[in-house]
């Protein structure tokens, strides 16, 4: 999907309904009925170092050294951020064109609100993309701390646990193995266990050699559900997720495909199967439906508010994948797959972007889409404009019905934020 324009909701279905596309070229009928009032973006940070460097458990799976980082452990790399400033200039030109702003246009401060996550990579991703967006505006970027401090909005921790609500949380979270439950999780990611180790050349490690890990075949994956700090786990799952988040980095990173996976030759598919890993880790630890309204309580109130402030034109938040994966789920997003990319939930730098349109009758709608550098387009460094647009996939809300123009109504949206606020008030 190259040859894209504009953000639009003209809407392509395959023969599988779970590939639904929204376009970007608008038709002049859905121009003549509609005008773009607001857009709100919930975003994850752009390309990053790994969490951990060479000298860490992550080192120690691989006799290869990981590539040299132009940035240090979990902060914003050089090409994040010239990544970041593409898309900040591919929003400028969009919402231009949609007539949201003007050309240069310089923004009330109630108009434009720039707030990110109190990390160095978000931080660093928020400053990037408002050059690019507003170069001329001087727009003020909000975060609460001096780097690198969690700011509770986006701090993906649990705020309240008991003896049910761990009970609810697991049956859920085993529910995504099968009938195998947790183990069952691990099964699946049985092809994706063996291209990792086999591209780390794991048994030939130093954690190998000194009787830690040969291979990724710790099934019982142990969950960690406490007050006041993120689930976490302990297992296989882990322990790949960490090798599997450094090799995606380093393919976006490294422009010779064959150096990024340590001189093996493989294919796009074992790319993904490397890459899936993580979506699992992340689908794993915040998806499940009562984690995610415990998690993502703060941020849905959060957007619900921006999305309900009359002055405001544009909010853009920058956060974590964790963010975008459970204010998803507790938004009841269905299932999807991301072409185009080796990441198929959460690419690195994917805006979660919520459209508010107005009919002429002043009656107020909303489309939901995930906007996104395709894999190419990020290890390519692609100048993005109307001819080379990013993907732009349009999210389905289960039980919400599209009007025919592809929009939802902005009351049903509304009553599926409060549903998911008040489902963490429910939690016992």
């Amino acid at each position: 999907m190259r040859n894209l324009n504009k953000l639009s909701l003209l809407i392509l279905v395959f023969a599988c309904p779970v590939f639904v596309w929204a376009q970007t070229k608008r038709s002049p009928e859905f121009k003549e009925k509609y005008t773009l009032k607001e857009v709100v973006v919930l975003s994850r940070h752009n390309i990053r170092s790994p969490l951990s460097d060479n000298g860490s458990a992550l080192g120690k799976l691989t006799p290869h050294q990981w590539t040299k980082w132009s940035s240090a452990s979990s902060e914003l790399t050089l090409r994040g951020g010239v990544l970041e400033t593409m898309m900040g200039q591919f929003f400028r030109k969009w919402l231009v064109d949609e007539g949201l702003f003007t050309e240069n246009y310089v923004p009330s401060v109630d108009e434009v609100n720039i707030y990110a996550n109190s990390m160095q990579r978000t931080i660093a991703t928020v400053q990037y993309f408002s050059s690019g967006f507003m170069p001329v505006a001087n727009l003020s970027i909000h975060h609460r701390y001096t780097p690198s401090k969690m700011d509770p909005v986006f701090f993906p921790r649990l705020t309240k646990v008991s003896d049910s609500f761990c009970a609810e949380a697991m049956s859920q979270i085993a529910a995504m193995g099968g009938k195998n439950g947790i183990r069952g999780i691990n099964e699946k990611l049985e092809d994706s266990y063996q291209i990792l180790a086999d591209v780390l050349d794991l048994k030939d490690s130093p954690a190998c050699k000194a009787g830690e890990t040969c291979a990724f075949d710790d099934y019982d994956t142990q969950i960690i559900l406490k007050k006041g700090e993120e689930p976490a786990m302990k297992g296989s799952l882990k322990l790949a997720n960490s090798a599997s988040d450094a090799f995606i980095l380093q393919y976006y990173e490294e422009t010779d495909a064959r150096k990024a996976s340590f001189g093996h030759e493989i294919s796009n598919s074992d790319w993904e199967k490397i890459a899936r890993v993580k979506d699992v880790y992340g689908d794993v630890l915040f998806t499940a439906p009562i984690v995610a309204y415990n998690v993502a309580h703060p941020l849905l109130v959060y957007i619900n508010d921006e999305l309900n402030s009359e002055a405001r034109k544009f909010t853009f938040l920058c956060g974590h994948d964790s963010n975008i994966a459970s204010v998803n789920a507790a938004l009841e997003v269905e299932d999807y797959e991301l072409p185009n990319s080796i990441e198929k939930k959460t690419p690195i730098g994917c805006k979660l972007v919520f459209e508010k349109w107005l009919d002429k009758e002043g009656n107020e709608f909303i489309s939901v889409n995930l906007v996104y550098q395709s894999t190419e387009q990020l290890r390519n460094l692609e100048m993005l404009d109307k001819e080379n647009s990013p993907m732009v996939y349009q999210l389905q809300l289960k039980g919400l019905d599209l009007n025919s123009d592809g929009l939802y109504s902005f009351k049903d949206v509304c009553t599926r934020f409060e549903k998911a606020i008040t489902a963490y008030d429910d939690i016992k």
